[in-house]
């Protein structure tokens, strides 16, 4: 017998997410995918001078906000054809690394470890037998007796006050739990420790960017950053070392523990490897420009139809005509006017809200095509097209990977595997080894070049008269955001934005295909309807960021809603 279930708002994302899924025998047969909030950005954009596109396009979300000021730089400086100093781009790069390798750590631990850890089971850890078993995977240095026994007392401390404090309402003793209490007081450990390596990421995106959220060190042509070696109010030798100190921090822990503990809990739910996978097209963008036009990338990207690396489509630069024509967004599922499927540079923002219906418009999102067809954009998205261009240290870390859960679990972990709830989480954590390298080489490549004697960070825009496009992407840590700009007289005409999770949580499109959360859902269990933990695990398994698909605006200046605060 099928029965509908409702999860709504799905939490530890960001925004307002609404997820409904038809159950039959303990399988979800169908889902639909619904943001629940209206974005306006672009509407407060049009009108407004280019240059502070980016101030504005940041403010899209309180998480993803550098990713956003980058997109939108690159759109303005694509539509004038505006070249960028190499500092610049350095710059940008380190910036951009540091975000996502902290965007990543806290996704794994804090946004969506708990679906697979059962904290509460923690407490009855043999923590000799913890931490023996922990230091034979890992020669992390916190992995000791007196560490987790510190953190086995902490959450005795929240229990014998009657309540769990930050791990409180968890799924805990659900039985889709399946890790032991030893396995359990580790990840709870590294979840503690997460925390402090995060910061230490984020510490570098506000040296480089004067503050974290919402960065204040980009323009258009380039950065704000004066680089003086001399001057203690500029980017200079001492502030630059201290940032490589950071990265080195931050580096120890990707390697000896995030990757590690995405191995060990892979390892303990194999079965999770066959559920998940969903839309199969992977999208993906080049990101890290090294030259002045971008046209030299430190990662790659490009489009895979149905999960065939050998199909492999690249796209090559700022400029490439492969993404630049295949992107469209449909509303024929959305809650706007009309019924249209149109390229980004044609698109509208007229909101026309209506009832929930599941056989016509049921969410704010847009459904966006590539070459007609939803896409999956992601960490799993551009690790396989790294890993099918060659790329050396995505292709070390990803056998790595899963040579280390076929070495736990017993079984033949490959490639194909990574097609699935768990093949998010392990790609994830690849990429941001990944990440680590890619900000290394940018840091020696600025050192590099400032000792050379080039000092440039800027190059003034020139806006002409008439009407100019742009599109900028950025590999942002949830996938391929793009932004899309019309320019006239100097003044935006149009702005749009594609992100993420507008692809991946996008409804049916024009031809009522499922968007990618809606089809990975199919087949998943769900072992008890009012507890649908597995749910949770696949949706978690996206990195859903509903505040940048969807946002509020009223431009009346009238109250949205109250909330009391008692």
């Amino acid at each position: 017998m099928s029965k509908i279930i409702t999860i709504d708002p799905v939490t530890r994302i960001e925004g307002h997410l609404r997820i409904d899924c038809k159950i039959n025998d303990g399988k979800i047969e169908k889902a639909w995918s619904s943001g629940q909030m209206f974005r306006g950005i672009e509407t407060i954009l049009k009108g407004r001078d280019p240059r502070d596109a980016w101030l504005y396009a940041q403010r899209l979300c309180g998480v993803c906000t550098t990713v956003h000021a980058m997109a939108s730089v690159r759109a303005v400086e694509n539509a004038i054809d505006l070249s960028i100093p190499k500092n610049a781009q350095y710059i940008r790069n380190i910036i951009i690394a540091a975000h996502g390798i902290h965007d990543h750590i806290v996704h794994f631990y804090h946004l969506s470890a708990l679906d697979w850890v059962d904290i509460v089971s923690a407490l009855s850890a043999d923590v000799k037998k913890a931490s023996s078993m922990a230091q034979s995977l890992s020669p992390w240095h916190s992995n000791g007796v007196q560490e987790l026994q510190a953190v086995q007392d902490k959450l005795k401390g929240f229990v014998n006050t009657g309540q769990l404090g930050i791990f409180q309402n968890g799924y805990w003793g659900h039985p889709a739990m399946k890790l032991s209490p030893e396995i359990n007081l580790v990840a709870a450990a590294h979840y503690l420790q997460a925390f402090e390596y995060q910061r230490y990421a984020n510490q570098i995106v506000t040296i480089l960017g004067s503050k974290t959220p919402h960065i204040q060190n980009l323009a258009v042509g380039g950065v704000a950053n004066p680089i003086n070696p001399d001057s203690q109010s500029a980017l200079n030798f001492e502030r630059l070392y201290y940032i490589k100190s950071l990265m080195d921090k931050v580096g120890s822990f990707i390697k000896d523990v995030y990757l590690i503990d995405v191995a060990a809990v892979a390892a303990n739910y194999p079965e999770w490897f066959g559920y998940g996978a969903g839309v199969t097209n992977y999208l993906s963008v080049p990101d890290f420009p090294e030259d002045e036009k971008g046209t030299v990338f430190g990662t790659e990207g490009g489009y895979i139809p149905d999960g065939d690396v050998g199909k492999f489509q690249p796209i090559k630069s700022f400029k490439d005509d492969l993404f630049k024509t295949n992107v469209q967004e449909s509303v024929k599922h959305s809650w706007y006017e009309g019924d249209w499927t149109r390229h980004p540079w044609e698109e509208d923002t007229d909101p026309k809200p209506s009832d929930f219906n599941a056989d016509a418009k049921y969410s704010w999102v847009k459904a966006p095509s590539f070459m007609g067809k939803p896409a999956q954009v992601g960490p799993l998205a551009n690790v396989l097209a790294m890993y099918v261009s060659g790329n050396k240290d995505v292709q070390k870390y990803a056998n790595l990977a899963l040579e280390k859960v076929s070495a736990l679990a017993g079984i033949k972990a490959g490639i194909k595997h990574l097609h699935s709830t768990l093949g998010r989480h392990a790609a994830r954590a690849v990429r941001c080894a990944a990440l680590y390298g890619v900000m290394k080489r940018n840091y020696d490549l600025l050192i590099n070049n400032i000792s050379s004697g080039d000092v440039d960070t800027f190059n003034e825009p020139v806006f002409p008269k008439g009407e100019q496009r742009g599109f900028g992407f950025h590999e942002a840590p949830r996938g391929a955001l793009s932004h899309w700009i019309v320019i006239k007289d100097g003044k935006i005409k149009n702005y749009q934005c594609v992100v993420p999770s507008t692809w991946n949580a996008g409804p049916r499109n024009q031809d009522d295909m499922p968007g990618p959360y809606e089809a990975s859902l199919v087949g998943n269990p769900v072992a008890d309807e009012k507890l649908p933990l597995e749910v949770l695990r696949t949706v978690h398994s996206f990195d859903p960021c509903l505040a940048c698909a969807i946002h509020v605006h009223d431009n009346k200046n009238k109250d949205i809603v109250k909330v009391n605060v008692l």
